[in-house]
């Protein structure tokens, strides 16, 4: 089994796709720590905190749900957009949501960072291949 390198995100408000993702993410053998959001505030509030951007648990990957309560996912998106350059290593962000909509998959790939959109459910092997493209 390969080393347990990535620090992973999930931002998602759906508990069930938390659990889901934590386990099958868990599986793979490749994330070395899995840290849970129920909203973008809460990850932007971490990821602008200086004790976390100047920790080693600063992420190496995030997948971003669209559709959540205090702050979606493009309001995340506005705010890691203009905060990009101040974070300590690249970060990659995968938007991932239930919506099949070729407007969210295109607006997606307009912010820097966003490597792709992937639509739920995301089985093990997307998952293992992603982080494996690190």
């Amino acid at each position: 089994m390969p080393f347990a390198k990535h620090i992973v995100f999930l931002i998602d408000d759906d508990n069930i796709y938390q659990f889901t993702a934590r386990k099958i993410l868990e599986s793979t053998g490749l994330a070395k720590e899995i840290v849970s959001f129920y909203n973008g505030k809460e990850a932007i509030k971490y990821l602008t905190d200086d004790k976390n951007r100047l920790s080693e648990n600063f992420p190496d990957l995030i997948f971003l749900d669209i559709n959540m309560p205090i702050m979606n996912g493009w309001e995340f998106l506005e705010e890691y957009h203009s905060l990009y350059g101040n974070f300590p290593k690249p970060v990659v962000v995968y938007v991932v949501s239930s919506s099949i909509d070729s407007h969210d998959m295109k607006k997606s790939r307009q912010y820097k960072g966003v490597t792709d959109y992937i639509v739920k459910p995301v089985t093990r092997v997307k998952y293992k291949e992603l982080i494996e493209s690190l």
